[in-house]
């Protein structure tokens, strides 16, 4: 039997936290590509420590993009977080670019030539999720504590909490009674302080943020509400901590609600299907329960390196589904060409759009103009209610 009351807790990490300097950097490195030419593949890892990042990878693109370019969009992405620290700072920070031409063998798999078509560029599995727990389609834990996070970056870059830096943490805890969110059981904010401060002080720069972002009434009680729980967090960031581009994959998806490939998503060029195929999961998943077909969906998607279609494609409504699965699937198939090429082309993902997923979830952002987060459409809610009238 599910159990329908309990507690469930995600965490989210601001974009000053070592590994999502990473993450920003390499995605950064991404945008810089695919902006001199969509058809530019990208693999690119950056390590971050004190006052040093190291950049390796492999790409295939425009011969002008020199590692001083590389090195140069690394310190804008650091400074644009807000580091100018010591420890780690912007303009001092030594960088390391160790970058390299992509693979042969990988290349030969993933081009389309004659009558093959482009391959995937990994095997792998992807899942996507939605839900209605709250007005994005995501996961209330998660969802509450990007917000959190996101709030106080903006009041930071604002000049509004000048004393507090870049890095940061955020956890909320949620009861669940017949598998639906009511109340906040525990919030647990760290986030990086100015020497100066002492964590009272800290604890009431941080309250705000919490109770503008959680429905009103669902505050904590007060011995639930952790702020720097250790006392003191001045040091912080690459300076406190080493940081790895693709180390918060949780974090960048559904908080734990639901399952996860293992694969990362920044640094990635949309040919790679750990993200591009992620993203269509969780567009049609959103879609899905959009349109009313069920009030969850789980979707998994799996991909062989060199082939250009998804070897599956498995839906899971957990009961809740309004129709039949299978056919669901076929359904969703007919709408939406789940090669590596049919993606990209269906969601524009060969665009300089990734810089902005680095931070605050890579899901349950809105559609932008310019294409930015293209997999939280809705344009196929009409067509699936058609097929299922």
């Amino acid at each position: 039997m599910p159990r329908n009351s309990y507690v469930f807790a995600s965490e989210s990490v601001a974009e000053g936290h070592p590994d999502k300097v990473c993450d920003r950097i390499s995605d950064s490195i991404v945008d810089l590509y695919l902006a001199a030419d969509p058809q530019s593949r990208v693999a690119v890892e950056t390590l971050c420590t004190t006052n040093r990042i190291v950049i390796a990878g492999e790409v295939r693109g425009p011969a002008e993009i020199s590692s001083d370019l590389i090195e140069q969009t690394a310190r804008d992405a650091v400074r644009d977080i807000g580091y100018e620290q010591d420890g780690f700072h912007w303009s001092h920070a030594d960088v390391v670019v160790l970058v390299h031409q992509q693979s042969a063998d990988i290349a030969v798999g993933v081009d389309a030539a004659g009558n093959k078509d482009e391959g995937a560029g990994d095997q792998g599995i992807m899942f996507g999720y939605a839900c209605r727990e709250t007005a994005e389609y995501m996961p209330a834990p998660i969802h509450f504590s990007h917000a959190i996070l996101r709030s106080l970056a903006e009041a930071r870059h604002a000049g509004r909490a000048s004393k507090l830096g870049p890095d940061a943490k955020s956890q909320v805890s949620l009861r669940y009674v017949d598998g639906k969110p009511v109340a906040v059981t525990s919030v647990v904010v760290s986030t990086q302080h100015d020497a100066d401060l002492d964590q009272a002080e800290v604890r009431e720069i941080v309250r705000p943020h919490v109770m503008k972002v959680l429905p009103e009434s669902w505050m904590c009680p007060e011995e639930e509400f952790y702020v720097n729980p250790t006392g003191r967090f001045v040091i912080g960031g690459p300076d406190g901590d080493t940081g790895l581009t693709g180390r918060k994959i949780i974090v960048d998806t559904y908080g734990g609600a639901a399952p996860h490939g293992g694969g990362a998503f920044s640094g990635k060029d949309p040919s790679k299907v750990d993200r591009s195929a992620a993203y269509a999961a969780r567009y049609l998943a959103k879609n899905v329960v959009a349109a009313g077909l069920a009030d969850h969906c789980t979707i998994q998607l799996s991909y062989a390196i060199g082939v250009s279609y998804p070897l599956s494609v498995y839906i899971d409504t957990g009961g809740t589904g309004q129709v039949d699965e299978d056919r669901l699937s076929k359904v969703l198939r007919e709408l939406v060409d789940l090669s590596p090429r049919g993606i990209r082309t269906h969601l524009g993902l060969s665009r300089p759009i990734y810089a902005r997923t680095a931070a605050y979830g890579h899901f349950g952002r809105p559609a932008e103009e310019d294409g930015g987060f293209s997999w939280e459409r809705l344009d196929l809610v009409d067509a699936l209610k058609s097929a299922f009238s």
